[in-house]
């Protein structure tokens, strides 16, 4: 398949995009996992064992929420220009370093620096933005598919990586589960360095899959469009539509980060025991998996923004039935909340990045898309900390959970009123 670093489309029966779904699988499970899903089972241990308030324990994913939108914004041009081989290889190691870091942390300040700063440097990495930029350069007319697929590892390890590090954590203490952590992040990540390639132009070929003769017959034409129209950083930002995505995408993320991080101390706090709490990311996490597929399918045939609209509209409807059922201790509504809110995130990752492809291009992608993480992501970090520190305050989530749900329900109103066609 491989001849002196270039790929043949002679010799290879499979399109090589469908390796770049399956690397992106992998690196998204091991990124999005470690810097969002395993942080909940730890904060009761560690937090009891220094001391630290839950407030002061949820800074480090508001600081690596501003970590990652930095990163993103350094190397987004850089993965239009040279691909994400570089900064998967470069982004793994500071991963797994930050992990084993971590299971030797004394004070707060450790923390912060090692989760907040060095962990989600790495993971930014090797996680959502270089590959959904790589994915969206090798598809175009598939591309809600192959941004679904590929954020199936994303769903996956919320199915696993909870129960599996609450598990470890009880067993063997927090500060082997960050070893443990570290060594299947280290085998998993760096060998999909060597999988990933820039763009299907390098090797002679048309995005999709299309051949040469199939693109003289008249196909790929979208493929063209996209990459003939696409929208520089500078012409991106003189939009006003660039802005209203900011705003609705950093809304409807307020729910995830605050989410994961607070679901088990929330569920704990109600009387449930450590492994439920912890089964209800897993629990949300089973029809974020299976959505995925269906969500791609209906993106590449209807409107991509009126669908993020429903999503948006359903996983702040669900974060309400979770405040009200949790603290009424209604259980079968505790798990349709859950399953509800799975649904929501399930059409999240592959929505907002095909419309943020689909409406400024494919050329300049990484581009636009790093310009708009500080502000989307800056949005993001304010709510675990806040609702943290409403918790030390009250006592309980309550109001904090559901204004938050509200922004969910703003991010709908502003999804579905956005044009699907920019003016040129």
């Amino acid at each position: 398949m491989l001849n002196s670093g270039h790929l043949s489309s002679q010799e290879s029966k499979l399109y090589y995009g469908y390796y770049i779904i399956l690397a992106g699988f992998i690196t998204q499970f091991v990124s999005v996992g470690m810097a969002n899903y395993v942080v909940g089972a730890f904060m009761i241990p560690m937090t009891e064992e220094f001391g630290w308030t839950r407030a002061e324990f949820s800074a480090s994913r508001s600081i690596g929420q501003m970590v990652m939108a930095f990163t993103g914004f350094l190397i987004g041009a850089q993965i239009d220009k040279y691909g994400g081989r570089r900064f998967i290889l470069i982004g793994g190691a500071i991963l797994v370093a930050a992990l084993l870091g971590l299971s030797q942390v004394q004070s707060l300040t450790h923390w912060l620096l090692l989760n907040g700063l060095a962990l989600t440097a790495g993971a930014a990495m090797i996680g959502n933005l270089v590959v959904n930029v790589t994915l969206g350069k090798w598809f175009v007319e598939r591309r809600g598919r192959a941004v679904a697929l590929a954020g199936m590892g994303i769903s996956l390890s919320g199915i696993v990586l909870p129960v599996l590090a609450t598990y470890w954590v009880d067993l063997y203490g927090w500060r082997t589960s960050w070893q443990l952590l570290a060594l299947g992040a280290g085998i998993m990540t760096l060998p999909m360095a060597f999988v990933v390639r820039r763009a299907p132009e390098d090797f002679g070929w048309y995005p999709d899959g299309i051949s040469p003769d199939q693109v003289s017959a008249g196909q790929g034409a979208a493929a063209s469009a996209d990459f003939a129209n696409s929208m520089t950083r500078a012409q991106a930002m003189r939009t006003s539509t660039f802005y209203t995505l900011v705003l609705a995408f950093g809304l409807f993320q307020i729910s995830i980060t605050v989410m994961l991080l607070q679901t088990i101390p929330l569920m704990t706090d109600a009387g449930y025991s450590r492994f439920v709490a912890s089964s209800m990311i897993s629990l949300a996490s089973v029809p974020a998996f299976l959505s995925k597929p269906v969500w791609g399918m209906l993106i590449d045939r209807y409107s991509p923004k009126k669908l993020a609209a429903i999503g948006a509209a359903l996983t702040g409807s669900a974060v309400l039935v979770i405040v009200y059922s949790t603290s009424n201790t209604l259980d079968a509504w505790v798990y349709t909340g859950f399953i509800m809110m799975g649904f929501g995130w399930g059409g999240l990752l592959p929505l907002q990045e095909v419309i943020w492809a689909t409406t400024f291009g494919r050329r300049y992608l990484g581009s636009v898309r790093s310009t708009a993480l500080p502000f989307v992501l800056g949005m993001a970090a304010l709510g675990p900390v806040l609702v943290a520190s409403y918790y030390d305050r009250v006592g309980n989530y309550d109001l904090a959970l559901a204004l938050i749900a509200l922004c969910n329900l703003g991010s709908a109103i502003l999804l579905v009123r956005i044009k699907d066609r920019l003016p040129r």
